[in-house]
Parts: structure tokens; C-alpha cells; sequence
């Protein structure tokens, strides 16, 4: 079901009503319907948000990802405003999963991000469990073409390369994607092997998905990786990137739905994103499991707000 925008928790402090150098996310956040086009602005930022859990619960996981988008659109709304009037930022509202209907959710996400991305606009999706990348995809790919090379970059601690054959949950989409589209590839950063069994390397082997473990990725490796995306980039056409909070270690990430003690350091991650999204074939971007009644300090929503800016702030910077 879709929800109507509103800038209800858009709120924050005003340090200025008219001096923009001044002005914080809310000061300058728009409304709009994921359809409608902008051709005004030189870049066009748009939210939507994902209310969903039935993936995790699907997957046996700790449900109350689908609280996150409108706690981190309350955390996004406080911090400052660093870009120009030429680029425009909206909300487009929510898709929510009602009465278990995942897959009717994850079509109707796609249509949401088909639309933005139609309209000119970069779509930066706000989960809900890690199953919003499947809308996520089915959106880019139906604004792009089935030909199309594209390539989905993940930073997570898990391949998400689960048996679908009951039912899809929060930790299949990328085998229910590499199975029938043999137009898209893999990358993951992050993966953990307290994380993935062994069949599931085998999967990622029989897949061709590329990966870089936790342990490698460290500040003292990171260019070394980041040589590697680039390669992964260079051989697609479109690329796309989401992140599941859960890759990062859980004393700066509690508030998800898998903590591990072993994870990725914030400013690891957030060389990754200004990587990948400042290169001109990336397209959209969503943050995936962040679980609000995990996260009793706040300090996850927090984080993945603050990754959220920069992302925004390096978009084909």
C-alpha cells in the first residue's frame, strides 16, 4: 500500500529563515508524488520509504525494520544542508507491506522507484528488512531495459543467496535475481564467515559473485578494494548499491536485526558509499535493517542518517 508523503517529521532546529548557508534538511525538503518529473533541477534527490518486516520474519529474524523510515527521516531532518539550490530533495512517501503481502509490496516498491527514476530523479530507498532491495531492483531494472548490464554492489555481512523455494524472505534476493536475470551481477563487501555457511560460498561460487570479507576490509586495505569495485564497475552499464546496517560491527550499529561483534567500521563504509555513488553509471542507493526497537540509544538510526548524507552529498560528485 502506498502512503502519501508529509513533512511531519521533518522538523529540526532553524539557525536562519533566510540565510541558506544556514539551512538544515528540513528547511529544505520538498514533497512529491515518485512519478511526477523534475526537469528543473540540476539534481533530484527522492526518498521513499519502505514500512516492511515480513522479510525478516520470514527469514526467523528480529522484526521492527519497518519502523526506520520515518526514525531516520526524523534524524536526516536535524542535520545540515551542504549542497546548492540546484539540487532538489524530496519525499515520495512510503510503500507498506500489509497482511504479509510481500511480493504485492516489493512489485509496488519498484513501480515507486521506476517512477523516480523515469523522472529524472535518484532514488534513495529507506528500509525496512534487507527484502526492500528486491523492489529495489525490479524498479531500476524496469527503467533501464531487461539488456542492460547492471550491477548491484552490497555491503552486508551475508550473501542474502537463501533457497527461495518455500517463499522469498530477507535473505534471498540476490539468488532469485542472479537466477532469472543473467543480465545483472554481484558484488558484496563485507561478507563475514560466522555469517554464510559453506553451502552458501558454494552458491556465490556457482553465481560468479565477487566479495570482499570483513577482514579485508580495513583502512589500511581499502584501496586495494576499492581497485576492485572499480573493475566491477567498469564491466556493467548501471549500478546499483545497498547497504545492510548489519555488516557493520554492532558497538557503533546495535539496533539491527543480526549484530555481529565483528563488522565494518563506520568510516569504512562510508568511504565505500562515497565511492561507489560518485561514480556516474550508480543510480540509487537504499539502507536496509535498521531495526528501531533494537536500538535503544538511537546511535543506529543515527548512523545510517549520517551515511545517508553522504551519500547524498557525493552523488556523481
Amino acid at each position: 500500500m502506498y502512503i502519501q508523503p508529509s513533512l511531519h517529521f521533518w522538523t529540526g532546529r532553524v539557525d536562519s529563515e533566510t540565510d541558506e548557508r544556514s539551512f538544515r534538511y528540513h528547511q529544505v525538503i520538498n514533497t512529491s508524488d515518485p512519478c511526477s518529473a523534475n526537469q528543473k533541477s540540476e539534481k533530484s534527490i527522492r526518498f521513499i520509504g519502505f514500512k516492511s518486516d515480513e522479510g525478516v520474519r520470514r527469514n526467523k529474524g528480529r522484526v521492527g525494520a519497518g519502523k526506520a523510515p520515518d526514525e531516520i527521516r526524523k534524524s536526516l531532518a536535524k542535520l545540515p544542508w551542504h549542497l546548492s539550490a540546484s539540487t532538489s530533495i524530496c519525499d515520495c512517501g512510503d510503500v507498506v507491506c500489509d497482511n504479509g503481502k510481500l511480493e504485492e509490496a516489493q512489485a509496488e516498491l519498484g513501480q515507486a522507484v521506476s517512477g523516480i527514476i523515469q523522472g529524472k530523479g535518484y532514488p534513495i530507498i529507506l528500509g525496512g528488512g534487507h527484502e526492500t532491495f528486491y523492489g529495489h531492483y525490479l524498479g531500476v531494472r524496469s527503467a533501464i531495459g531487461e539488456h542492460v548490464k547492471l550491477g548491484m554492489i552490497n555491503i552486508d555481512a551475508h550473501f542474502d543467496l537463501r533457497s527461495y523455494d518455500k517463499e522469498p524472505t530477507s535473505g534471498t534476493m540476490f539468488k532469485q535475481i542472479l537466477d532469472h536475470d543473467k543480465n545483472s551481477s554481484y558484488f558484496c563487501a563485507g561478507i563475514q564467515k560466522q555469517g554464510n555457511t559453506l553451502a552458501l560460498f558454494d552458491e556465490a561460487k556457482r553465481h560468479s559473485v565477487e566479495f570482499i570479507l570483513e577482514e579485508q576490509l580495513t583502512n589500511k586495505s581499502l584501496e586495494n578494494s576499492l581497485e576492485k569495485m572499480d573493475d566491477f564497475i567498469d564491466k556493467n552499464d548501471v549500478i546499483i548499491l545497498t547497504l545492510c546496517m548489519d555488516s557493520i560491527s554492532s558497538a557503533y550499529a546495535p539496533g539491527v536485526s543480526a549484530p555481529s561483534p565483528f563488522g565494518l567500521a563506520p568510516d569504512v563504509v562510508r568511504e565505500i558509499i562515497r565511492k561507489v555513488v560518485s561514480h556516474p553509471k550508480t543510480i540509487s542507493f537504499d539502507v536496509s535493517e535498521v531495526n528501531p526497537s533494537l536500538d535503544h540509544s538511537g546511535q543506529t538510526v543515527l548512523l545510517a542518517a549520517h551515511l545517508i548524507n553522504e551519500a547524498i552529498i557525493n552523488f556523481h560528485e
